[in-house]
């Protein structure tokens, strides 16, 4: 009898670590509850369901994992989880973790519950305070061994108004080799991108990560009530794509704006078919400003995508001009044939050509808070500030790794 458990726990440690989510349910009526995944929001979460084995009743914002004592980098994970949307925090939501630890296994200890065994020692919880923030201490986990899957910490969520858990993206990370574009483009989303892009704090490793729930996320109750539907949600990694520079500090080639200056705050303003040329003029000698007081903490990008009667030549010159009546120094004018261009992969930001514009703030490469149609008053002007100000933070200035 015990050489057979031996036998049985020992084909769950492999499928454990062969498979990414390392997630096999053996809870047959919960099996039996949530077999119709086209109505569960998620969709289903296979082993989700140990995150309420050992559950602490009350679960703090902060939590420091087992593996913060062991062998490994020291990691801080840290944020803000927003309602759909990416804008108003959400408190009292349950996020638990497990992961690998520095050798790569889900290594279980001696007295945990035989069903949490399956995710291993390092495994918490945290629940959003009132303001949404939430903080993780632990180590960063190794990859699987003789594996090229790229590290990385499993995480799954329960609302406290919803009835079913659901899984987000895994938490991997930027620097990771095994991360490469193809599994890059993998990512799902859920809740955001799941790429952690650390920065370095004396010998402890930070890695600021915002949730956005509902992203993603099939058959979630809740729709995101914003009225113009252009660009990607907050949340969500400004994607790589390559404009034509007409005037800036790039001009002639063809720049990435997130490769090149993606490491502090960072504005794409996109204008498409509908250009009102008193409102971009506007907009681009305040942003003009904004860059100059910032300076090296603050990228503009101005992409212009209009596909009527396009000519390369044609818009160059127009830029040019702009670029010269406006006396701009550090705003970098761009153009794309469509926003549906393929070559320069401007459709990745999936803009719509027919709003006025579209603005898009990220910071560290990720989307922070995006507008629609927004036009250049004194308010607006200050809502764009704020927004710049109130995302800067003790962490923002920490270099990243060499």
């Amino acid at each position: 009898m015990k050489k057979s458990i031996k036998i049985i726990f020992f084909i769950a440690l492999v499928s454990t670590l062969t498979n990414c989510n390392g997630q096999v349910k053996n809870d047959k009526k919960q099996t039996e509850i949530k077999i119709d995944k086209n109505r569960l929001v998620g969709g289903g979460c296979d082993g989700c369901e140990l995150m309420y084995v050992g559950m602490p009743k009350n679960i703090k914002s902060i939590d420091t994992s087992t593996g913060w004592t062991e062998k490994g980098q020291k990691l801080l994970i840290t944020g803000t989880v927003y309602k759909i949307g990416g804008k108003i925090p959400a408190p009292n939501v349950v996020i638990y973790y497990w992961q690998t630890d520095n050798y790569g296994y889900y290594s279980p200890k001696v007295g945990m519950d035989e069903q949490a065994k399956r995710h291993g020692h390092i495994r918490g919880w945290v629940k959003s305070d009132e303001n949404g923030k939430y903080s993780i201490y632990t180590i960063r986990p190794a990859p699987y061994p003789n594996d090229d899957m790229p590290a990385h910490i499993h995480t799954s969520i329960k609302e406290p108004n919803i009835e079913d858990e659901y899984y987000i993206d895994e938490f991997v990370f930027d620097d990771d080799i095994l991360l490469t574009g193809k599994k890059r483009k993998a990512l799902e989303n859920r809740g955001g991108s799941g790429v952690l892009r650390v920065l370095i704090d004396k010998d402890l490793q930070v890695a600021e990560h915002n949730v956005v729930l509902g992203l993603n996320i099939p058959n979630y109750p809740e729709k995101n009530q914003a009225q113009l539907n252009s660009g990607l949600e907050i949340g969500e990694d400004n994607p790589s794509f390559t404009p034509f520079h007409a005037f800036g500090p790039d001009k002639g080639t063809k720049t990435c704006p997130v490769c090149k200056y993606g490491r502090f705050h960072g504005i794409v303003y996109f204008v498409g078919n509908n250009p009102n040329w008193d409102n971009i003029k506007d907009w681009l000698s305040f942003l003009e400003l904004e860059s100059v007081s910032r300076n090296k903490y603050l990228k503009v990008y101005f992409v212009y995508g209009n596909d009527k009667n396009y000519s390369k030549e044609k818009r160059q010159q127009e830029l040019e001009n702009l670029g010269n009546e406006l006396n701009l120094k550090n705003t970098a004018l761009t153009f794309v044939p469509s926003f549906s261009d393929k070559e320069s992969e401007v459709n990745l930001n999936k803009i719509n050509p027919e709003v006025e514009n579209t603005f898009v703030i990220y910071r560290n490469r990720a989307i922070i808070d995006k507008f629609v149609d927004l036009k250049p008053t004194k308010e607006n002007f200050n809502l764009i500030s704020q927004t710049l100000d109130k995302t800067k933070n003790g962490y923002f200035n920490l270099p990243e790794p060499k």
